[in-house]
């Protein structure tokens, strides 16, 4: 076939920016044989099994693997096909090289631009069936794959969208991509079509024609071959089967095998598994059979109930049944992603797992101090994309997205901890989603607090399960207060991927015992649960009666004894001046904290928290490195190891709610939905059984006051006051009153947990329509309607945001059908999420721009190009913080621009800088719209 062609004329160039300009460019022909022989190498050593087996399928070729995989290298080998196109004309450097032949249709190909990825889409499906790859009865294959290459950039174009004939050049260009195409062809071994080639398929295919296209981009490797090039392509294509593992390895995405060690060895836990997790690792296998097509696995349980490591031990058990590698586990914030992320890692290197790939994947995880400066170092991928517009169009180097930076890649690492708005990306219509989900299918995807997402999330939540369900990816949901109506929706989601109609699913539902387990097979759709006898066991072994005491406040001034803060101090007395412990307060917002903060520091201890005073304060608007700090000082002090304080006052915010291990005598909280409550609970007495069985962290017990688990409710509706204006902005109006006629209805002041958590969360959380509409006027109503109104709009936005469901994708086209929405950027994972990042900078009145106060750390500076060293840049960001895009709106733009040389820089460019005047030592409030901004060393930024 090839000789009919001719051979690939290697004066068309594949990559040129960022190589040798004393040497020709890289030919075409050979990056294309680089990239196919780096998809066989992704199809043998990155993909699970189980991804090997969907893609099979999806091609209708499950007893033939190596003719998928030699299909998967096709399109991957023919994935720059277009640049055999007026491409060859937009770098001087590039086009000087060609060939005589080619050269001359210079001026009539570039009459008109095109990107390459467009042009190719149109052009392989002749050259498809030049090969005779794609006959009469399989043009819908060569469609499909003429979608897979048109999306090698990201983005997937519509197979209408056409570009002008003359773009492609006449009959010496097409001769010349089939001769290319052909080369590869049989290089590849002539593999013949599939009989189909479903559009889920198709996506993880694109995937990984994606990353073999950038793993073999590489600056230094392109250099490398440029050097010395094989005089025959079938010695190339060999040489680049042999290097492919090194690049893989070096690109920190190899597999590892764990060795799998016991429970108590394996988390670095005294004592033997609770009956939850003993029930996972005894009972969970028979539930999965003879399971092929992955299960949703839900776990339920109160706080503090080791529902993480129950979620890796189910993790082993789904991985080996299923033939997934690695686990993404995913939790609402970056700041439980930071705490889970050093468990995992402690988890994998006691299981022989040091060479493991183990990535934080949040937008500022790299600026974990788990990482090095060495790992912010990118190396360039030349994807040579076209800039400019028209004639002025050049080779660009594109550099992959910033979530795909470092020498580790976060998601498409074989084990990754970080936020749920990373995995939610993958069923957005941004660049990159088929990435993402090519990451993430090949994994067992656990989502922890499955309850702490709002309903614009839960939906985009279930759009990603029935994308999971419908690759047979198996998904494990915790939680301590999920609603049953959203976990039914969630579990129907992912069933409805994985085939099942949804008129049958209507007629079910899939209740989950508390505490315990639910696993649901996504082939047969068979329910199976925790045997009772666990289930009383759990109950039994981690039963607590927590007393619930409700205390009417008023907030702002007067309210006399009733004020908040008069009660907060009241309640703290025997903590802060008598016999001492530990005591939690839980802020609605961090005014309220700071305020709140300073009160109880003036009344017990001067000291400030810096200082190490009993009073300590964490909320999220501190740098990040204090932040950090704080957040592990915190955890240290209410931690399950200690040394437990003789006395401390944690003042927080909502940071505290999910994911860090802290145990206190007494939890203090604000009027928050029953949900949140309960979760602010379970930082209550959290560890009272381990110090039971294996004594207190230096001998130190609860102080005589702390009689049992206690927390306390500072409620400013009951008594007929109403809840401040501020809240409004966090919570719905009709949550906090359910729950404040939910609490006073308790009886004896007790909550039975676990007995009685899910029957409250319903009677708040549920989905009960029943309201009294005797009072269509009344507060209550108004508010009601607001809730629901609001919960209906988020559900809808969502549902026209996200991508169509798997089974329901016709043309790949559709998982990018929003005209613009194409940058990761322009589509928010979060309603109401706008955020920027802020700089707090000092600026002294010689004129000195500094990053501290006492004006010894200068404002780096970058090199012209925007280049800066990766340790500056992390010292610039890890001081940050993010805040509300709406508080600088009113502000004069200008005023909170950063320095010129940062306009070029990929992270500093985007930050708002506060420059703060030095006065005396201190740092003076700036005007920013109708409030003030201002650094507090002790309280954080404060807004008044």
């Amino acid at each position: 076939m090839a000789g009919e062609w001719g051979t690939p004329d290697e004066s068309v160039w594949g990559k040129s920016r960022g190589l040798d300009p004393g040497l020709a460019p890289y030919p075409l022909i050979r990056h294309l044989l680089d990239a196919a022989a780096m998809a066989l190498h992704l199809w043998d050593a990155f993909l699970s099994e189980n991804q090997r087996v969907r893609i099979a399928e999806g091609m209708g070729l499950a007893g033939e693997r190596e003719r998928a995989r030699a299909v998967v290298g096709l399109c991957a080998g023919l994935h720059d096909i277009g640049k055999l196109s007026g491409f060859q004309f937009c770098s001087r450097h590039g086009s000087q090289y060609l060939s005589a032949e080619l050269g001359g249709d210079r001026v009539k190909m570039c009459a008109q631009r095109f990107g390459h990825d467009v042009a190719g889409a149109q052009a392989v499906r002749d050259v498809l069936a030049d090969l005779g790859f794609a006959g009469e009865g399989e043009l819908r294959v060569a469609e499909r794959l003429a979608e897979v290459i048109g999306g090698h950039h990201g983005r997937f174009h519509r197979v209408e969208d056409g570009i002008a004939a003359a773009f492609l050049g006449g009959a010496v260009w097409t001769r010349q991509r089939s001769a290319h195409a052909a080369a590869v062809h049989g290089l590849l071994g002539a593999p013949k079509a599939p009989g189909v080639f479903k559009a889920p398929t198709a996506v993880l295919v694109t995937g990984v024609v994606i990353l073999a296209d950038w793993l073999v981009s590489q600056e230094e490797y392109l250099r490398e071959r440029q050097r010395g090039l094989e005089p025959v392509l079938a010695d190339h294509f060999r040489r680049s089967q042999h290097d492919a593992p090194r690049l893989l390895a070096e690109a920190g995405l190899a597999r590892v095998r764990l060795q799998r060690k016991e429970f108590a060895q394996a988390y670095g836990i005294q004592g033997e598994p609770n009956p939850l997790q003993r029930s996972v690792m005894d009972e969970l296998r028979q539930a999965v059979g003879e399971g092929r097509h992955g299960g949703i696995f839900l776990v339920t349980a109160a706080p503090g109930d080791g529902k993480s490591e129950a979620a890796l031990e189910a993790e082993r058990i789904l991985s080996e049944a299923f033939g997934t590698q690695g686990y993404a586990f995913l939790l609402p914030t970056m700041a439980t992603s930071d705490q889970m992320h050093g468990r995992v890692a402690k988890a994998l290197l006691r299981q022989s797992g040091k060479d493991a790939g183990l990535t934080l994947v949040h937008s500022m995880a790299w600026l974990n101090s788990a990482y090095t400066d060495e790992d912010l170092t990118a190396q360039s991928v030349l994807t040579c994309d076209e800039v400019g517009e028209g004639s002025g169009r050049a080779e660009a180097d594109l550099r992959p997205q910033r979530w795909l930076r470092g020498s580790k890649r976060p998601l498409l690492a074989q084990f990754a901890v970080g936020t749920i708005d990373q995995a939610l990306m993958a069923v957005l219509p941004v660049r990159h989603n088929a990435l993402r989900l090519l990451a993430l299918s090949g994994k067992t995807f656990i989502v922890d607090e499955a309850h702490a997402y709002d309903p614009y999330m839960q939906v985009l939540l279930g759009r990603l399960l029935n994308w999971l369900g419908a690759y047979g990816v198996p998904v494990v949901l915790l939680s301590a207060t999920l609603p049953a109506s959203v976990s039914d929706r969630l579990v129907k989601e992912y069933l409805q991927g994985a085939g099942h109609k949804t008129r049958a699913l209507s007629r079910r539902t899939f209740p989950a015992p508390y505490p315990g387990w639910l696993y649901v097979d996504g082939q047969s759709g068979r329910a199976s649960h925790i045997s009772p006898d666990r289930q009383d066991e759990q109950a039994g072994a981690r039963g607590m009666e927590l007393g619930v005491v409700v205390e009417p406040v008023v907030h702002g001034s007067g309210g006399g004894a009733r004020a908040r803060l008069a009660v907060i101090e009241r309640l703290l007395k025997p903590v802060g001046e008598g016999e001492g412990g530990t005591a939690l307060v839980v802020c609605n917002t961090v005014g309220d904290a700071q305020d709140t903060y300073l009160r109880l520091r003036e009344r017990f201890d001067e000291r400030s928290h810096e200082q190490g005073g009993s009073v300590q304060l964490l909320h999220a608007r501190f740098p990040g490195n204090v932040r950090e700090a704080r957040t592990r000082e915190v955890t240290q002090g209410l931690g399950r190891t200690g040394p437990r304080p003789l006395r401390r006052i944690v003042v927080a915010t909502q940071v505290v709610e999910q994911s860090l291990d802290l145990d206190a005598d007494i939890v203090i909280s604000d009027l928050a939905p029953l949900s949140l409550l309960l979760q602010r609970a379970g930082r209550c007495w959290r560890h009272e059984n381990h110090w039971a069985r294996h004594g207190y962290p230096g001998g130190r017990g609860r102080p005589a006051w702390a009689s049992g688990p206690r927390l306390v409710v500072l409620d400013p509706i009951t008594g007929g006051g109403r809840t401040p204006a501020q809240w409004g902005e966090v919570y719905s109006e009709h949550l906090l009153s359910a729950t404040s006629r939910t609490l006073t209805g308790i009886g004896n002041g007790t909550i039975s947990i676990p007995g009685d958590v899910q029957d409250l969360v319903e009677a708040v959380h549920g989905d009960n329509e029943d309201f009294d509409w005797n009072t269509p006027g009344g507060s209550e109503a108004k508010a009601w309607t607001a809730h629901k109104g609001k919960e209906m709009a988020e559900r809808s936005m969502a549902g026209l945001l996200a991508v169509p469901r798997a089974r329901s994708v016709s043309a790949l086209h559709d998982l990018h059908n929003l005209p613009g929405e194409e940058d990761e950027w322009e589509v928010s994972t979060r309603l109401g999420a706008d955020s920027v990042r802020l700089l707090c900078a000092y600026l002294h009145k010689d004129g000195r721009l500094t990053l501290d106060v006492d004006g010894e750390r200068l404002f780096p500076q970058a090199a012209e190009d925007g280049k800066m060293q990766a340790a500056l840049v992390r010292e610039v960001m890890r001081r940050t913080m993010a805040v509300r895009a709406d508080w600088l709106k009113e502000a004069d733009p200008d005023s909170l621009v950063p320095p010129k040389s940062w306009t070029q820089h990929p992270m500093l460019a985007d930050l708002r800088v506060l420059y703060q005047p030095v006065q005396g030592g201190s740092a003076q409030a700036v005007k920013v719209g109708g409030k003030t901004l201002r650094l507090d060393k002790d309280c954080g930024l404060v807004r008044r």
